[in-house]
């Protein structure tokens, strides 16, 4: 995504011609003959057909307005014409081809050739541009601030509407440059011009248009429109928050409600929970996301939404003070393979909220009904706050490993234990890969290549790779399972006192 914030060119006045391809009204446009890249236009003239004389213009695009058999020497004649009184551009009516003669020659004398329905049309469209920038700001943003004083509805309705108006590609961007509007991808690869929309706190959105970079009059009417539109969209963006953080209070009020319910929720519950598209009954597994208390929950959920989605998570989240609760319900008890692949899950979701924001993530076991839904919960708290001092294990600790987890750690911080394991591992040092850090993960997720990958963010191949090399280098069989316990407990040693 490239932001568009002056024209593009050589420092002469004029448009250049890809821009102008990429313009609304040269939509049907079509390139015939010669190489419109770094071609300048500056002006343009009209002539009624082919046999016509051109007056001496630099720069200017030949805009031939009656149709003419172009498979004779008159269009070579022409470009010939075109070219000696200083055109880069001729536009003939309709985009039939040309010959292959006719072609060569527009190639060899510079000149390119386009074809358009409405030659005449598309002429005006560009004399407009070049010589009347004023006007057509003027009209763009007229256009627009009627647009937002019509268009009812919220930000996705006044985005379609100037969408339709700019007859560009619009988007609304947040504060992380992802894609609040507008149509998917996203800018990512497009000249854009953009304008932060005005906002009293949080990261500031911005709207993002599509503008090829030059064509200076296209730009400055977008972006005089944009400013226009800003302050609308401010207005919906307010609207729409005051919205969102309603259902988060809803959310987190009806959460607290079946969190504090002893014994089975009453109808009225039961029927918020429908409405809020939770699941009672069935078997829950908690999650706990833990974030620093400057982190908007609120604003921030759609991320962890998103985060949820990649890792193919299907659960309620719920706004909880500094982060998040949520929760995934079974139809049944989950046997101990599907509760490591959503495990493995989880942590691919810390690993992506970690590339973005500080988080610590914890996993309670699995309970069942609303009772079991508070449980877990709270076990996935303890272990969130647990996670928060845990690097090597990438902030994330899964209560069904707490046990083991805490033993090894306790075992690991004795002054008799480091010296001897600093000898274990000293083979590592200085490797590129950061073996240590891989071979402590690999053991914690019980040399699973996949779990570990999703820990440290790279490639199961790698983390095999890594591995690999570190049992060649240490001289161990990670099949003992006495040698995987003392390097197990020698890497947790080491890194603790690092």
């Amino acid at each position: 995504m490239t932001t568009v914030d002056r024209p593009a060119g050589s420092g002469r006045s004029g448009a250049l011609l890809t821009a102008m391809l990429a313009h609304p009204d040269w939509a049907c446009a079509v390139v015939l003959a010669g190489d419109p890249a770094r071609v300048l236009v500056a002006d343009v003239q009209t002539v009624a057909d082919l046999r016509a004389e051109p007056a001496v213009l630099a720069d200017s695009l030949l805009v031939v307005a009656v149709t003419a058999d172009r498979d004779d020497w008159h269009l070579d004649a022409l470009l010939r014409r075109a070219a000696a009184a200083g055109s880069t551009a001729v536009l003939l009516p309709g985009t039939a081809a040309v010959r292959l003669a006719s072609s060569a020659l527009a190639e060899r004398i510079g000149v390119v050739v386009v074809g358009s329905p409405d030659p005449l049309a598309t002429g005006l469209a560009t004399t407009r541009l070049l010589r009347a920038p004023d006007q057509v700001v003027a009209e763009l943003v007229g256009a627009t601030a009627a647009a937002c004083a019509q268009v009812a509805g919220g930000v996705d309705a006044l985005v379609s509407e100037l969408a339709r108006v700019w007859r560009r590609p619009v988007w609304l961007l947040d504060g992380t440059g992802e894609r609040v509007a507008g149509p998917e991808p996203g800018p990512a690869d497009l000249d854009i011009v953009s304008t932060a929309v005005p906002a009293d706190d949080s990261p500031a959105s911005h709207l993002a248009v599509a503008v090829p970079a030059g064509l200076p009059a296209e730009t400055a009417a977008v972006t005089a429109a944009m400013a226009v539109a800003a302050q609308s969209m401010a207005h919906r963006l307010a609207r729409q928050r005051l919205a969102v953080e309603r259902d988060a209070r809803l959310r987190t009020s009806l959460l607290v409600e079946l969190l504090q319910t002893t014994g089975d929720p009453g109808p009225e519950t039961r029927r918020r929970a429908v409405d809020a598209g939770w699941r009672l009954d069935g078997w829950h597994l908690g999650i706990r996301i833990d974030v620093p208390p400057g982190v908007d929950a609120v604003a921030m959920r759609p991320a962890v939404l998103r985060a949820f989605a990649a890792a193919h998570i299907t659960a309620a989240v719920v706004e909880q003070g500094s982060g998040w609760g949520a929760w995934s319900t079974f139809d049944h008890e989950p046997g101990a393979d599907e509760l490591q692949l959503h495990a493995t899950a989880a942590r691919r979701v810390q690993w992506l909220l970690r590339s973005s924001m500080r988080s610590a993530m914890g996993v309670g076991r699995v309970y069942r009904d609303v009772a079991g839904l508070a449980r877990t919960l709270g076990e996935a708290g303890d272990a969130a706050r647990l996670a928060a001092t845990r690097t090597a294990s990438g902030y994330f600790v899964h209560v069904d490993r707490l046990g083991l987890g805490r033993l090894l750690l306790a075992w690991t911080r004795t002054d008799t234990f480091l010296p001897a394991a600093r000898s274990m591992v000293e083979p590592l040092h200085g490797q590129p890969g950061d073996l240590l850090r891989t071979l402590t993960a690999y053991l914690d997720g019980e040399s699973s290549l996949t779990e570990t990958a999703a820990v440290l963010g790279v490639h199961r191949n790698t983390v095999a790779a890594r591995i690999a090399r570190a049992q060649e280098l240490l001289g161990v069989d990670l099949v003992d399972p006495d040698e995987r316990l003392a390097l197990h407990l020698a890497c947790r040693s080491v890194l603790f006192h690092i």
